[in-house]
């Protein structure tokens, strides 16, 4: 496709002159401190984020505020999906869960002020939409690892940091408030096209500049507005010979079309408070909480009854497009059709709270941090189903390249064309998950040759994540009946028309019942009780790390040790029976060192050379260490137990990596560096039939495994600039490789998740005058991921190109106007399932536009 051109654009780039004439001024004027974030413009944001890239120890990113309550973007997960060598896929149409260097979600840590998060996700991954600007002074992505940092990052740890009251001068505040603008909402009759979004945060000190607090909010209620088109799969060992040459044509399961048209209302606060004791004392408290609340009102048409079992369609088909083996286009009569009316309900909510103390006892810096993170997550899919009452012919061409045409040959906006609706609640899921960590440090500075400094530490954790859902369906209570007038036609422009509820609750509750929704009281099935289960984990580690430096250089070197004991819960089924309580646990130690060292290639240490060895580790996705066991027993001995389960045997994977760059900071806010890493992955992850025992018994069961690994490999490329006449630069491209293969599908199986060969982006800005504005592309190529919460549920994310543009114009001191634009392209999103090119899936969330105010007190 013409977006992977983009590619080649990026990496072109830096191939432009460095050299700058009005450039040598600007270099002139003296930047804020790094420890200072009273600045304000993009300028000083991009100067202060290099500086803390250029004085650290390790290989990182950087994302600096450029001024109070105001990060580059809505949430900090959009800013991060623009650094080199990370990307994100998306959700609702926003940027969520993190890739890097071409690693996948289960090898992201993720902190907030250096502690570890839990997650409304059923593994480790922490949905970083959830943070807003407002709560945020910025982030730090720490691509190498260090014997101090929280282990659980192979691709990275991603830092997320709160601002901090007593760095700033005075009283503080800021308010802004967006209106959002979404054109596709025209597109799709009761789409809300118009949304608000508020936020803010004050800062302020008192007794003598020695207490200092902050606090922020933020409100969005965005549309969850999408088009979405999906292929189910072909039939690929049961189908017939349709075109008489002998060989077995694989037909299609079928397809579905649906829209959504809800809303995502999300809001979070923020109380910060830092008191300075004492000089030798200072303590910090924190709370964050977030919510979300998803009420999705969707509608869909399911096509089946095509899959030519056995060949028994044969004489209903016509018109057949048979590509490789495929049939992607054909007309079958006598088909009938499934319309469905659903609201997906979705309340997910994190709280996490910390409290630190520093203190100095002669010649040693002692640390303590408390912190306990909590994060849950209600959901709820409701659908009210109905069969069409006659048949007709349908037509598709489904031939990849996003071509998806198709057409059901009945009118599907006619309510009297279906049959009586069943209500199904499937499923009604709960998840909880809940973190305690105590963290102590101790450092001094000591004078031993090369040796300067040393630090101490040990860190507890205790961890317990658990999941239940109940699933049940109802039929109309005493004879009640949904009257053909209860329905509205929704026309939808490129898909054929619907039969929704006018009023989705009133009616259901009506007919199926006052409780129709709630699950107190209902049985659960045996699905349901073999779904569910609880994890839990509880690790300690010790820490010893050396600060280095000489004449021209300086680093780290360090020892983690990690102990870890888990166990996981669940039900177990053997052939059918009623389940019963299972449980196993296991325990493992990891040994972590680190080396980090930075040689300085000029005085003024503007050329450096960087290199890192590292041994690092993330754990296995809780939900894959759960107890839970499918099992069916042959009442011959000497054959195996087949089924299905979880492992919570499941040892971390494993990582020994090296990193080496250069690095030009050539002027004020300006780098050029190239960089190679090279991972060696051991233990890697996947599901597959596992040969093992159980109760003494000889089992073949599939489940999720410790493999074999392999290597990934990578070159990141950056080149950024500010220039003079108010224009700045920033551009990174990166490129990575691996030979770790899936275990999904069978004799073609994908490479590893998150691999994305090539990455990269440019981003334009101009800042003079009170004007300031930006225009980014970025950029990847297809990459394997899971978009769902079952595990093994992979696709292939096709290349994308995400392009925004960015406006403001300070009307006054105070006041700022604000406009934006977020995918100016219109990129949809596509997926492939099973490596076949034929099998895709179609969502489009459309472009998105902001108009804003920003008001600083």
């Amino acid at each position: 496709m013409k977006q992977k051109k983009l590619s080649w654009l990026i990496a072109s780039l830096f191939t432009m002159p460095l050299a700058c004439t009005e450039a040598g001024a600007q270099s002139q004027q003296a930047a804020e401190p790094v420890q200072q974030v009273t600045v304000s413009g993009i300028r000083s944001s991009v100067r202060n984020a290099l500086a803390v890239k250029e004085a650290s120890n390790s290989m990182v990113e950087v994302i600096a505020s450029e001024d109070i309550g105001k990060l580059p973007d809505t949430t900090i997960a959009e800013s991060l999906a623009r650094l080199p060598g990370l990307s994100s896929g998306l959700d609702r149409g926003n940027a969520s869960q993190i890739v890097a260097r071409g690693l996948g979600p289960r090898f992201i840590g993720a902190t907030l002020n250096g502690r570890e998060l839990a997650s409304s996700e059923p593994a480790r991954a922490v949905r970083f939409e959830q943070f807003p600007s407002e709560s945020l002074s910025g982030a730090t992505v720490y691509k190498t690892q260090s014997a101090e940092l929280v282990e659980g990052g192979v691709a990275t740890t991603i830092d997320l940091q709160t601002v901090q009251p007593l760095k700033y001068n005075g009283r503080q505040a800021t308010l802004r408030a967006d209106a959002l603008y979404y054109p596709i909402a025209t597109d799709v009759p009761g789409a809300d096209k118009t949304a608000p979004r508020v936020g803010g945060v004050y800062i302020d000190q008192f007794n003598d500049r020695t207490l200092g607090v902050a606090l922020a909010f933020s409100y969005q209620d965005q549309p969850s507005v999408q088009k979405n088109i999906k292929h189910w799969g072909f039939n690929e060992d049961h189908s017939g010979d349709l075109n008489g040459d002998g060989k077995v044509d694989k037909s299609p399961w079928g397809f579905e079309d649906g829209i959504k048209r809800g809303n995502d209302k999300r809001s979070s606060v923020l109380g910060k408070v830092e008191f300075k004791a004492s000089p030798d004392a200072f303590i910090t408290a924190d709370a964050y909480y977030s919510q979300a609340k998803i009420r999705e009102p969707g509608l869909s048409h399911w096509s089946g009854d095509v899959g030519n079992w056995d060949g028994w369609q044969k004489a209903n088909y016509s018109n057949v497009d048979i590509r490789d083996g495929y049939v992607v286009g054909a007309s079958v009569k006598d088909v009938g059709l499934t319309t469905n009316d659903t609201l997906w309900t979705q309340d997910m909510d994190t709280l996490a709270l910390g409290l630190n103390g520093k203190f100095n006892a002669g010649a040693w810096k002692l640390e303590g941090d408390l912190s306990s993170s909590r994060s849950g997550r209600d959901s709820q899919w409701r659908d009210l189903r109905q069969v069409s009452k006659g048949t007709g012919t349908v037509s598709w061409a489904f031939t990849g390249n996003e071509r998806q045409d198709y057409s059901f040959g009945q009118d599907t906006g006619n309510p009297a064309a279906f049959g009586p609706a069943t209500l199904y609640v499937d499923t009604d899921g709960h998840l909880n998950d809940k973190l305690t960590a105590l963290h102590l440090n101790a450092s001094r500075d000591v004078e031993a040759g090369p040796l300067k400094r040393v630090k101490f530490g040990a860190r507890a954790t205790d961890r317990e994540k658990s999941y239940g859902q109940t699933t049940w369906n109802l039929s109309p209570t005493g004879g009640a009946t949904i009257a053909d007038a209860d329905y509205e036609r929704v026309v939808v422009n490129g898909f054929a028309p619907y039969i929704a509820l006018k009023d989705f609750l009133g009616t259901t509750s009506k007919v199926f019942g006052a409780s129709a929704f709630d699950p107190a009281g209902r049985p659960q099935t045996q699905n349901d009780l073999l779904s569910g289960w609880k994890v839990t984990e509880r690790s300690t580690s010790l820490y010893g790390q050396a600060e280095l430096e000489g004449e021209n250089y300086r680093g780290n070197v360090g020892l983690r040790v990690v102990r870890t004991r888990q166990t996981g819960e669940g039900m177990q089924s053997l052939n059918g029976a009623a389940p019963t309580a299972v449980s196993e646990s296991s325990s493992y130690t990891e040994f972590l060192p680190s080396l980090n060292l930075v040689f300085n290639l000029d005085e003024k240490q503007e050329r450096q050379v960087r290199f890192s060895l590292a041994r690092a580790m993330s754990r296995a996705p809780l939900d894959e260490m759960r107890g839970s066991r499918n099992l069916n027993v042959d009442s011959n001995p000497a054959q195996p137990l087949t089924g299905s389960a979880g492992n919570p045997g499941l040892k971390p994977m494993m990582a020994n990596q090296a990193d080496l760059a250069y690095q030009w900071y050539f002027d004020k806010g300006s780098l050029l560096s190239a960089g190679l890493f090279y991972k060696k992955i051991s233990r890697y992850i996947g599901i597959t039939g596992d040969t093992t025992t159980i109760n003494g018994r000889s089992a073949v069961i599939t489940r999720s495994v410790n493999g074999e690994g392999g290597n990934v490999r990578g070159l990141e490329l950056i080149y950024q600039q500010s220039f003079a006449n108010g224009f700045g630069i920033s551009s990174n491209y990166s490129y990575t490789s691996s030979d770790i293969k899936e275990n999904f599908p069978a004799g073609h199986p994908f490479p590893i998740e998150g691999l994305m060969r090539h990455n990269g982006g440019a981003t334009l800005w101009y800042e003079r005058g009170g004007y300031e504005a930006r225009l980014s592309a970025n950029y990847h190529s297809a990459f394997v991921r899971n978009p769902t919460w079952s595990a093994g549920q992979l696709i292939e994310n096709g290349d994308e190109t995400f392009v925004s543009m960015n406006l403001a114009k300070q009307l006054t001191p105070q006041l700022q106007l604000r406009f934006g634009i977020e995918n100016l392209t219109n990129q949809k999103v596509v997926y492939t399932s099973a490596n076949n090119p034929y099998q895709q899936e179609v969502t489009e969330f459309g472009r998105r536009y902001n108009l804003g105010l920003t008001y600083k007190f």
